[in-house]
């Protein structure tokens, strides 16, 4: 980064938030495979040895096997689903985290197929940008930034859509600040300005690079966070490498590192989406060094954590209540469940003693929430998850980690509302 204001952060505290990576890098089937953590483990101060090498040598295989496979419509067999072009973003990071270029008749076939996906969702924007991505900006910028760190350059009018999408907010935000869309957003053009690939955009990427790090400044918490205690990391990644620097932004990201290290001894980040997208901050690294990333750089070996199993104890039981409006007729049910339970135990508790159905979907971050009440989630509509009366939850769009149900908990309402937000809330593994 430019500037040291994220300073030193306790070791042991970094090493804790490694150990939990190391049970996600032991699941290999294509499902669970996730190429953000090896991104995260290797712009980290960590190492996993052998099982590091070995984790991206199942990402290859299943990567380009899945990828570069021909679409079968014989049966139904082979129809496991293929990585979202998300995924295949996330890929190339990984690579370029190992020093490699991608490259090679499959190399190249990946690179189209992203390059693809962004002009499919260029013309779903349309021509007078009054459509959407039928992914999300997030994604988007993802995709133009995974090209940027491998000097692969998208055509101008590609860039021209996310330089469009910030520079009139609402096509990219529609009624509320993302700052993990912005911060990826901000870190494509941020790759897109060092490496110079697209010159004709020279002048407006760096009108959007001060726009986004305005937003993100003005969307700082009391408490410190950008946005939320999940998109913060993201954000962080993108101002600690800022060409600006300003005593403003400096104070904001010393407040914003205080807050992080706070949730880290509370154990907030669990999921390993999140961690991997943490443990670059904490080594004052972001997805933008990997335009010429540091692969001799010492990093400490990571054991596995020996932790003493707490004494058995008789489980405290609350009443949650479970409320779905928007549909007809309405729903509402009280369960009893342990006090710590995530909200994903409340809604199988509720399928399992009621009439209450859900369904959700697998993705990097966790599962997702598809289907309530066999009402299901759209490409313009979503499930929002509500606490009571109506406020939506903190971890909604980021983590599937609900903080635990307390003494006088809050009771979740599921409301059926429309589209107004890139991602459906991911709930408790």
């Amino acid at each position: 980064g430019g500037w040291g204001a994220i300073t030193e952060v306790d070791s042991t505290l970094v090493e804790r938030l490694g150990q939990r990576l190391l049970p996600w890098m032991d699941r290999l089937s294509p499902e669970q495979l996730n190429p953000s953590i090896y991104v995260g483990l290797r712009l980290s101060s960590l190492q996993a040895e052998a099982k590091e090498a070995h984790y991206l040598h199942s990402l290859k295989l299943s990567y380009q096997q899945s990828l570069l496979r021909p679409a079968s419509s014989k049966d139904g067999s082979d129809s496991e689903a293929k990585p979202s072009m998300g995924q295949l973003a996330l890929y190339l990071l990984a690579l370029r985290a190992n020093c490699e270029f991608v490259g090679g008749r499959k190399g190249d076939r990946l690179v189209s197929q992203l390059k693809r996906f962004l002009e499919d969702e260029k013309g779903a924007i349309g021509h007078n940008h009054q459509g959407h991505p039928r992914t999300s900006y997030y994604q988007y910028g993802l995709g133009i930034l995974a090209l940027c760190v491998h000097q692969k350059r998208v055509h101008d009018s590609v860039v021209g859509k996310l330089l469009y999408a910030v520079e009139h907010e609402r096509h990219l935000l529609q009624d509320r600040v993302s700052v993990d869309t912005m911060a990826m957003a901000g870190m494509a053009f941020s790759c897109l300005e060092l490496s110079n690939l697209n010159p004709n955009q020279r002048n407006r990427i760096n009108l959007a690079l001060r726009r986004v790090q305005e937003k993100i400044l003005k969307a700082q918490t009391p408490e410190g966070y950008f946005g939320n205690v999940y998109s913060t990391p993201l954000a962080l990644q993108l101002l600690m490498g800022s060409l600006r620097p300003t005593v403003e932004l400096g104070t904001a990201c010393l407040k914003a590192k205080a807050a992080l290290q706070a949730s880290l001894q509370h154990k907030t980040f669990q999921n390993p989406l999140m961690i991997s997208q943490l443990l670059p901050v904490l080594n004052q690294k972001s997805y933008v060094d990997l335009i010429s990333p540091d692969c001799q750089a010492p990093r400490a070996l990571l054991e596995p954590a020996t932790e003493i199993l707490p004494q058995t104890q008789v489980p405290e039981f609350i009443d949650v209540t479970l409320k779905v409006s928007g549909i007809s007729p309405s729903y509402r049910h009280s369960v009893s469940v342990p006090a710590g339970s995530s909200l994903e135990d409340v809604l199988k508790n509720a399928q399992e003693h009621g009439r209450f159905r859900y369904r959700t979907q697998a993705s990097l971050s966790g599962p997702f929430l598809t289907s309530v009440l066999g009402k299901k989630a759209g490409e313009r509509e979503f499930w929002q998850v509500l606490q009571a009366p109506d406020t939506p939850l903190q971890q909604e769009r980021r983590d599937h980690r609900k903080p635990g149900f307390g003494q006088s908990g809050p009771s979740p309402s599921l409301e059926w509302d429309g589209w107004t937000a890139a991602y459906q809330l991911p709930l408790g593994l």
